[in-house]
């Protein structure tokens, strides 16, 4: 038997394993069978080369068992093997060079994403992460080679001897030890095995030794067809067959088979890409909700069909991390960090490569079917919008196909309404509605005149506006409720048409608010006695200081810039003007100034309690006086 020390400067590796990934236990999971599956890969590729042979119709497996009462975890395969030098060489001389400078260089690496044991030559050795002691047995594919054995217990010495491993193959034994235990539940270890190994290229068979005097048997859940077991894995996932060899349920079933979603996703993209990187997967738009903030996407990243992690932003852009997809990335290391992808070359092209196979998508459906794509417009515009907002290149590329549901119900893209609108005074200045029930009033009076509004009503439309209008040369966009447009206004405007002597001052008396603007204005609409109007600069330094600030501003920051605006076209301000000119205040001047503020503000926001109560007693009096 030979005895030696393992090539690296710490008197024990276990403390450094365990401090290091201690919230990603079941990180070893991943790693032996990824290993096991590499095993077996480079044998069929040494069988391609021609420099070995293989048995007609040989099935190849991965075979993970949990012993319980042993308290033992095995890992099997069938693949490559290892002679005793090679164990000497991959396995005694652990790829770093000092556990000082190690621990030093990634003491900080907190983050789930953030383990690299495989960039280290450390995948094995994360089975000290539950294990006192591991063994490995194994017998090389090449002839004449004799099986090994080996064994450490975490500490800097191993021992290694003649192994009696009669098949070729490696089988990896962990004896679990403390705070271990739970990876001994079937259950658990199959949870594991779900989450990181659902689509690993070899069929793998979990199973349970249910006391030493027993054949292995099957966990109870695992499906049997014909007495065999069935692997718990998917080795031939739908992102490594063609496109045009996927059909419409094809995509579906595995959407709703990874992603657990009952809701038909919209539509797909399929990514497929070899050169300068490889890429290949699926992604897919499900029906999103309006509002950004309840909006939660899933974007599983993998490396050769073993999952690494959800929603990497450094490899995945931001906003398609509002998508659900798989990414298969075997260029990336299999455990990485994130500053080795923030400064990674083709990490960079690989996420401008997907940014575009998307915006191509979306402006191939445009073209193709406008009428389906409307349809799928409210569910897929906040992720459009927050796409553009994120990263300019996208939005330059998906401009065009970018569209705003108008008032009327309609779909158009921005140079559409603005060839549309029938807007006098400037062809460039979008009115929207952020508020349908709110603002029904300007609504109707745009209506009325055969005038146009987009609905921007979700959280995300306020950024959205401005960005607009930093990249769209001349478009200014306006609320409906912070200004007259000028095709509402009446082109029959009389000299006598000056404003009233007094009416702001007048108003402002009446109700306490000497920050208050009065005007009146000729509306076509004769309907409409009075409306607020919130000045569109005013209204938006307050969403943004909110949004800054926390939702709350300092008393007198920012306030409303108010106007109330009287039309001089209904027959109540007629009167009203009349009389507010030629007498005193008195209570019937009073009652109607008040009541036509807050009429008005009606439309512009809820009476709050104390408003509303005086506005229904007031209401009340009102009609008492036209039936007097």
């Amino acid at each position: 038997m030979e005895k030696g020390n393992l090539s690296i400067h710490s008197e024990n590796i276990l403390p450094i394993i365990k401090k290091w990934l201690y919230s990603d236990m079941d990180i070893f999971v991943r790693e032996l069978v990824s290993n096991a599956s590499d095993a077996i890969t480079k044998l069929k590729k040494l069988a391609d080369f021609g420099e070995t042979t293989l048995d007609e119709g040989e099935e190849f497996f991965i075979r993970v068992a949990v012993d319980k009462a042993n308290k033992q975890i095995i890992f099997e395969d069938n693949g490559i093997g290892m002679t005793a030098e090679e164990i000497k060489q991959y396995i005694n001389q652990i790829a770093f060079s000092g556990a000082n400078a190690f621990m030093e260089k990634y003491k900080e690496k907190t983050d789930a994403s953030g383990e690299i044991i495989g960039h280290f030559g450390l995948g094995f050795y994360s089975a000290f992460m539950v294990a006192d002691k591991v063994q490995i047995d194994s017998h090389s594919y090449k002839p004449d080679s004799e099986p090994v054995w080996w064994e450490s217990d975490g500490s800097i010495e191993y021992s290694m001897d003649d192994g009696g491993k009669n098949t070729r193959g490696t089988t990896i034994t962990l004896f679990v030890g403390e705070g271990g235990e739970e990876f001994l539940e079937i259950w658990k270890l199959r949870s594991i095995l779900t989450k990181y190994c659902s689509f690993v290229p070899v069929p793998i068979f979990v199973e349970e030794i249910k006391d030493a005097s027993e054949e292995i048997k099957e966990s109870d859940d695992t499906e049997k067809s014909d007495d065999k077991p069935a692997p718990i894995n998917d080795v031939a996932p739908l992102w490594i067959k063609p496109a045009n060899e996927c059909t419409d349920e094809e995509y579906k079933a595995f959407y709703h088979k990874v992603f657990t979603d009952f809701n038909e996703p919209l539509f797909w993209i399929h990514l497929n890409m070899d050169y300068p990187f490889r890429l290949k997967g699926i992604l897919y738009f499900p029906k999103m909700k309006h509002d950004l903030e309840y909006i939660e996407g899933q974007v599983k990243l993998y490396n050769n069909q073993v999952f690494v992690a959800d929603n990497i932003k450094e490899v995945i852009p931001e906003y398609l991390l509002l998508l659900k997809g798989v990414m298969d990335c075997p260029d990336l290391p299999l455990n990485v960090s994130r500053s080795f992808l923030q400064n990674d070359a083709t990490v960079k092209k690989m996420s401008g490569y997907i940014s575009r196979k998307v915006a191509d998508k979306l402006n191939g459906l445009f073209k193709k079917d406008r009428d389906e794509y409307n349809g799928y417009w409210d569910d897929i515009a906040p992720f459009i919008k927050y796409g553009c907002i994120k990263e300019r290149d996208f939005y330059d590329k998906i401009k065009g196909s970018v569209l705003y549901k108008t008032i009327d119900g309609k779909h158009v893209t921005l140079d559409e309404f603005i060839i549309d609108a029938p807007i006098a005074e400037d062809k460039k200045i979008v009115h929207y509605v952020t508020n349908e029930q709110l603002q029904s009033q300007y609504i109707q009076m745009f209506k009325e005149q055969n005038l146009s509004a987009v609905l921007l009503a979700t959280n995300l439309d306020a950024p959205f506006v401005n960005y607009l209008e930093t990249y769209e040369a001349g478009v200014k966009f306006t609320r409906i409720d912070s200004d007259i447009a000028g095709a509402l206004k009446s082109d029959d405007i009389s000299e006598d048409d000056a404003q009233p002597t007094g009416l702001e001052a007048r108003f402002r008396e009446i109700l306490s608010n000497d920050k208050l603007s009065v005007r009146t204005e000729s509306l076509k609409s004769t309907d409409v006695s009075s409306v607020m109007l919130l000045s569109e600069q005013s209204r938006r330094m307050q969403e943004m200081s909110k949004m800054f600030g926390g939702g709350s501003l300092p008393p007198g920051m920012f306030d409303e810039e108010l106007t109330l605006v009287l039309n001089r076209n209904h027959s109540l301000v007629k009167r009203f003007t009349e009389i507010a000119e030629n007498s005193d205040r008195n209570a019937d001047t009073e009652l109607v100034a008040q009541h036509l503020y807050d009429l008005a503000m009606l439309s512009h926001k809820p009476l709050g309690p104390e408003q509303m109560s005086a506005f229904i007693k007031r209401s009340n009096k009102i009609l008492e006086m036209t039936i007097s």
